[in-house]
């Protein structure tokens, strides 16, 4: 049970950046696991270490968050002798290194480590990866997500001119996942035959998460992918779901929908009128989610809009997957969904608590991946064991999105007829399902 090695390297992530890859030996084997990166981050995330040595990598290497876990990491949990089920003990071994942004050893090494010791502790208690994190969650049933596949990429993730940054299908209607993933294909492939037909083979291009990165125009994009869903046959089976990434053009308080372009502060809205422009995408096509609407502080304007609408409201640069400002904005009743990104707090043990500190009060919860990605399949175990009914991790194209949604459904084809998809009730799974969690064992501090 207990650790026999640890080693890291840097290995590539789907932008051709380094990230950090971790491999951890105990008696039953090697299990390894890797860390994404994000282009849109938020400022309130945990420290990602990079070396910024430009003479490397462009300054991007990842040699001194290697180095951290080599010789500092390693060694310790080694000689500690834990057994790899002890989940939180080691990651609160790792995490108390004196900094709350997890500077000093940096969170992408910590989260290398955290999820390694997760796939080993599931092969150590002999159970699946996604049933050894519903168990660390306290969770008595697994459930299948709905995927927001990220069909239009823009904003920070191509160089067009489009400042909202993903626009998403959720098939909210199927029965099951291998059907959520026929229906997706299709409506995917029919976007890229309406783009096609309208701007020419050129403009099929794809972003960083696989969708389709010509698009101009806020509004045109929601129209051809109207367009799409219904040539697809799919209009009362498939919602849209936006994310704005909206800190990534504010501008001194205000916000500027060309912020490719030169600057000018004559063009700049009000967080009104960008609540004003979200709301009649809600009203002229079937958005059912919008992410980060807003700066990351502009807490006045999440709070009014998120008051005034009844769909999901995501807060990704808002909350960070940080307890911390997760409870600032259910006390400001700023948005009304989490969207968990595991690097962005660094470590297993603090993504649950935070998972279940959201749920805990009536929030949705939305599994994501990063820009940045590896073949690491680790967040498609995580949305089944948390039971959260939603996940993204970008378009039914490139092999990093698809090694998730691959796997989910080979859990779905193992669950068989004990399979439970969240459909419709993407937002509340666990509400649909009665899922009930076991008792805290004795003495457990709890997040809620």
């Amino acid at each position: 049970m207990s650790i026999l090695k640890v080693h890291a390297r840097e290995i590539f992530d789907s932008r051709g950046n380094p990230t950090v890859e971790v491999d951890f030996y105990t008696a039953k084997g090697l299990f390894r696991a890797a860390v994404p990166s994000g282009a849109s981050t938020g400022i309130y995330e945990a420290l990602e270490l990079r070396d910024n040595d430009k003479t490397r990598y462009l300054g991007k290497g990842f040699s001194k968050a290697v180095e951290h876990i080599n010789k500092t990491i390693a060694p310790a949990l080694v000689s500690k002798k834990l057994s790899v089920v002890e989940q939180e003990k080691i990651d609160k071994l790792m995490i108390m290194n004196g900094t709350e942004n997890k500077s000093k050893f940096g969170a992408n090494a910590i989260l290398g480590v955290s999820l390694a010791v997760c796939k080993a502790g599931a092969v150590e208690k002999g159970v699946p990866l996604y049933r050894h994190i519903a168990d660390l969650a306290g969770n008595t049933e697994v459930v299948l997500p709905v995927p927001a596949l990220n069909v239009i990429n823009s904003g920070s993730h191509t160089g067009n001119k489009l400042a909202m940054q993903e626009s998403m299908i959720l098939p909210v209607g199927a029965a099951n996942f291998m059907e959520v993933m026929s229906i997706g294909a299709k409506v995917y492939h029919n976007l890229k035959n309406v783009i096609k037909e309208k701007y020419g083979k050129d403009a099929t291009n794809v972003g960083d998460k696989g969708g389709f990165a010509h698009i101009l125009e806020n509004k045109e994009a929601l129209e051809l992918l109207k367009n799409a869903i219904g040539k697809a046959g799919y209009t009362d089976t498939v919602v849209i779901g936006m994310d704005v990434a909206a800190s990534k053009f504010f501008k001194s308080g205000k916000y500027d929908l060309d912020f490719k372009s030169p600057n000018d502060p004559n063009r700049y809205i009000t967080h009104d009128e960008l609540a004003n422009l979200c709301k009649s995408f809600i009203k002229d096509y079937p958005v059912a989610s919008i992410e980060d609407p807003f700066d990351q502080d502009d807490w006045e304007a999440w709070r009014k809009f998120t008051a005034s609408i009844e769909i999901q409201v995501v807060g990704d640069d808002l909350t960070v997957t940080n307890p911390k400002r997760i409870a600032k904005a259910m006390s400001e009743k700023s948005c009304n969904c989490l969207l968990l990104k595991v690097n962005q707090i660094g470590s297993m043990t603090e993504s649950i608590q935070a998972c279940k500190l959201a749920q805990s009060k009536g929030w949705g919860v939305m599994v994501s991946h990063r820009s940045g990605e590896t073949e690491n399949m680790f967040i498609a175990d995580l949305v089944v064991g948390l039971c959260t009914g939603q996940i993204k991790t970008g378009a039914p194209c490139r092999s990093e999105c698809l090694a998730k949604y691959n796997q989910i459904l080979r859990i779905e084809e193992e669950l068989g007829s004990k399979a439970k998809f969240a459909g419709r009730n993407f937002r509340k799974p666990l509400a649909k399902y009665a899922l009930g969690r076991r008792p805290e064992p004795r003495g457990h501090q709890s997040v809620n």
